[in-house]
């Protein structure tokens, strides 16, 4: 026959607020279970935390004695309960509301921090802060009136009252007096003091408005190894005069000193054992000759990591580097290739006779053009040439519509002209608006030869 289980279990309910209740009725009960537990007056209703012999283990730590006080457990919940239960944890925030309205009008100085009602709705408990005693008798009976439930107000502390609405402390992280700090011992400003910090309050403050509780966590391992370092309220007498103490660096056991009316001296560091060895000399009367034999030199310590940043997230000017060039980069492109596309060329110079095939490859190409300024870029390149302007290329008449459909309103890149026809300017200008357009449907053929002498439309 095994072990029988602790018949306890923790139980817990909004916020922070736990409690420990028996399972008599031996339910089998796992962490994250709703179940119905005793309450004065009715039910209440809270989710399993913690089952076993840890409970047992929490019990002993927070002093609670297993005896006849501790209340029992109904049972798992219902439907019906989980639905009550969830509509009066909806009405928590607008009787909040009403609460610091009513608490308001009678003028009493106290804060309603938080709301909770019982799993059943028949008993809310009002938590509030004061820093005096408060009269609320006439409260109480304002609130039966407005709510229509039993009434309990219950004075907590601000840092239980940190705890049990949470928030981010200033290290980033939850709040420990609602993640997993329960007891709350005393701070003091002597805390700060051993761990050399400044008695800034906007600092040194929690969100509670008391001292941080951290504070303490590293208490104890200051407060030993201050005891291997000398008093900082002894004056040194040195060759340049007296020099006071100015800062600790406690776990490197070095002092920092500064000669008392010299502003413009910058602090000099000493180790304690240095520190105790001067102390001991000024007592017997004796005045160091050169305090530089006794100041410690700061290493430079080189850290090798095992790690090796390759992508390049270290730099903050990643972003900033602007791009050059890109300004006329396409404006430049789309001239070249109008000057290509229709044919005349780049340049405004003759062709010379009998040269109408087209140019070998790369001959020529945009790409092995020489730079040019930022006037040449954006001057247009295919201007309209007169008739005067030099001698076109002659070669073989083209037949009459032979040209094929998808060229239409664009001269054949390097293909010969007719004999003693010339393009009007109309035709010209034409051409150079719609180059890099596609033949239309509703466009006519007007491939054909032109009538010589013609002007164009």
């Amino acid at each position: 026959m095994g072990q029988k289980v602790f018949d306890i279990v923790e139980v817990r309910f909004k916020n922070s607020r736990k409690g420990f209740y028996r399972n008599s009725s031996n339910l089998e009960l796992y962490p994250g279970d709703v179940i119905a537990v005793e309450s004065s007056p009715g039910h209440d209703v809270g989710v399993v935390s913690l089952t076993g012999e840890l409970v047992r283990m929490q019990m002993k730590r927070k002093e609670i004695k297993d005896n006849y006080e501790i209340k029992k457990i109904y049972r798992k919940a219902k439907e019906e309960d989980i639905e009550k239960w969830q509509e009066a944890r909806k009405a928590e925030q607008d009787t909040m509301m009403r609460a610091r309205t009513i608490a308001r009008e009678l003028d009493l100085q106290m804060k309603i921090s938080d709301v909770e009602y019982q799993g059943d709705r028949s008993k809310v408990t009002f938590y509030y802060t004061a820093d005096d005693r408060v009269d609320f008798r006439e409260l109480i009976k304002r609130y039966a009136e407005a709510f229509k439930v039993r009434i309990e107000m219950r004075q907590i502390g601000y840092r239980v009252e940190a705890g049990r609405l949470g928030g981010i402390g200033s290290c980033g992280r939850e709040l420990c007096c609602s993640s997993w700090l329960t007891d709350f011992r005393a701070v003091s400003t002597s805390a700060a003091r051993y761990q050399q910090l400044s008695l800034n309050p906007s600092k040194l403050a929690g969100q509670c408005g008391k001292l941080k509780c951290c504070l303490n966590y590293e208490l104890d391992q200051y407060a030993e190894a201050l005891k291997d370092l000398p008093s900082t309220n002894v004056k040194l007498k040195l060759p340049k005069g007296i020099a006071v103490h100015f800062k600790t660096d406690i776990f490197k056991k070095t002092l920092y000193y500064i000669y008392d009316g010299q502003p413009g001296e910058p602090p000099f560091p000493l180790s304690s054992a240095a520190v105790k060895e001067i102390i001991e000399m000024n007592k017997k009367g004796i005045v160091i000759e050169d305090v530089e034999d006794f100041i410690e030199e700061a290493e430079e310590v080189m850290e090798e990591t095992d790690f090796a940043q390759v992508v390049g997230q270290d730099s903050l000017t990643r972003f900033d580097q602007k791009r050059r060039g890109n300004k006329n980069r396409g404006r430049g492109g789309q001239n070249r290739g109008r000057g290509n596309a229709g044919g005349a060329g780049n340049s405004n110079a003759p062709r010379p006779q009998g040269q109408g095939a087209p140019k070998p490859a790369g001959e020529g190409a945009p790409q092995n053009r020489p730079p040019q300024n930022r006037d040449q870029q954006n001057r247009p390149q295919n201007r309209p040439q007169n008739k005067e302007q030099g001698p076109k290329p002659q070669g073989q008449p083209r037949p009459k519509g032979s040209r094929p459909q998808g060229e239409q309103g664009s001269a054949p890149q390097g293909g010969p002209r007719p004999e003693g026809q010339q393009p009007s300017q109309g035709n010209r200008n034409r051409n150079n608006n719609n180059r890099n357009r596609g033949p239309r449907k509703d466009q006519p053929n007007n491939g054909g030869p032109k009538p010589e002498g013609g002007a164009g439309a």
